[in-house]
């Protein structure tokens, strides 16, 4: 398995995880089928959202992958009017990865982190490690301090 930027910075602050390689389908990139994939609890699972608020520019949230993103929820928590997706084109550019293969680690640059209640319980959860094909899974509390998120309602209701 290749190292990830991720992984790196990981291993260089000492912090455990564990690298688990599922294979994916090129036209099937949901959380869904990857958790299914990777033999994971799907609840566990969180993927990786880039957005941009009209006052504070980048976003990043994470939530559950059976979930769906409540931009306004989204946009009242990181103090904006208003918040957009970033399209598939420029999330290369922006955070350094590709569409099912985002992790709020190692980012380009670091982004307001915002994860949804749900992790809260979960003692550990997966992530992109920052390829297609591979997710880390890590303990929660230590994931949130590491990338400096905030914990909050990020998900439309039902």
């Amino acid at each position: 398995m290749v190292k990830t930027n991720a992984m790196r910075m990981l291993d260089k602050a000492k912090i455990e995880y564990e690298a688990i390689e599922y294979k994916y389908d090129e036209n099937d990139l949901s959380g869904t089928s990857i958790a299914k994939e990777a033999n994971l609890d799907v609840d566990m699972v969180f993927k990786t959202l880039v957005a941009k608020g009209d006052k504070t520019g980048y976003l990043v949230f994470c939530i559950p992958v059976a979930k769906e993103v409540d931009l306004k929820k989204a946009a009242k928590e990181s103090g904006n009017k208003k918040v957009e997706m970033v399209h598939v084109k420029d999330l290369l550019g922006i955070t350094g990865y590709i569409r099912g293969g985002c992790s709020p680690v190692g980012m380009k640059k670091k982004f307001p982190t915002y994860f949804d209640l749900a992790c809260n319980e979960q003692s550990k959860i997966c992530v992109s490690a920052g390829v297609r094909g591979c997710q880390l899974k890590i303990d929660t509390k230590t994931l949130c301090t590491f990338v400096d998120a905030s914990v909050c309602d990020l998900t439309v209701e039902g």
